[in-house]
């Protein structure tokens, strides 16, 4: 296992082919700072850029939560000026997650609220134990929500289900929030399971798997027929690639493929 540290509140852990991205600022519950987003955002962009790594786990090294959103005692700080200054920079943490072109994992431990949960909503697939409570309450505060949530929330449980939660500002708690498809597992023990998903999928070709989650994310929305062209465009950029080599020889020879990544 090798670790690597991003400013003093993203630990990244890699271990073979999965990467965890911890999120570690557990004294304040992982409040994201502007020091905190600007980690994240690094941390994404050196992740996206290892070829090696065939997925990655969003975790916490807080015991009471995942995320509770936005710093907001750093933010009722700002000027106004130094508000729209620090925009991008929280911006670019969302979106790093959000475009990691591996599949992704959240871990879910008690708390992600506002933009903890904003970030969980950023990976393919959310994993949560019974303490988990997730929510969007930014407009109890007098916001909207601002991580992603307005777009991302609505594709996943639909336009009236996410009106409803956004509006009201409730909290939901695991039991109901995989009932809703807020989350997509609920597991005795978040990270533990997390991480057997990611090397469940992490045994899959890197070069199909990104591909796979590019054509996802791509076609989402679209027609289908549009949706279908964008299929294609993806199948095409990896059927001729070592790895699909590699696999039709795999099955053939009765292995394991070693995949090449490219």
């Amino acid at each position: 296992m090798t670790e690597q540290r991003f400013g003093e509140f993203v630990l990244v852990r890699r271990e073979g082919n999965v990467a965890e991205f911890v999120l570690d600022r557990p004294k304040a519950m992982n409040a994201v700072s502007s020091a905190m987003a600007r980690s994240i955002g690094e941390a994404c962009a050196a992740l996206a850029a290892d070829p090696a790594v065939r997925v990655t786990v969003l975790t916490s090294s807080n015991n009471r939560a995942f995320c509770v959103g936005a710093d907001l005692k750093e933010r009722n700080s700002f000027t106004d000026a130094e508000l729209v200054r620090q925009r991008p920079t929280a911006r670019a943490a969302y979106t790093g997650v959000l475009e990691l072109p591996m599949p992704t994992v959240a871990a879910v431990h008690g708390f992600a609220l506002g933009g903890g949960y904003e970030l969980a909503l950023a990976c393919d697939l959310i994993v949560a134990d019974a303490t988990t409570v997730v929510g969007l309450p930014e407009v109890s505060v007098g916001v909207i929500p601002g991580g992603g949530g307005t777009q991302l929330l609505p594709r996943r449980v639909g336009a009236a289900r996410a009106a409803e939660l956004v509006f009201t500002a409730r909290r939901v708690e695991a039991a109901e929030a995989r009932e809703l498809g807020l989350v997509d597992v609920v597991a005795e023990e978040a990270r533990t399971a997390a991480l057997e998903l990611a090397g469940r999928i992490a045994v899959n070709s890197p070069v199909g798997l990104r591909a796979a989650k590019k054509a996802m994310r791509l076609g989402q929305g679209l027609d289908l027929r549009a949706g279908l062209e964008v299929e294609d465009a993806a199948w095409r950029s990896v059927a001729f690639s070592g790895d699909r080599a590699e696999g039709v020889a795999a099955f053939n020879e009765k292995r394991k493929p070693e995949w090449p990544g490219e």
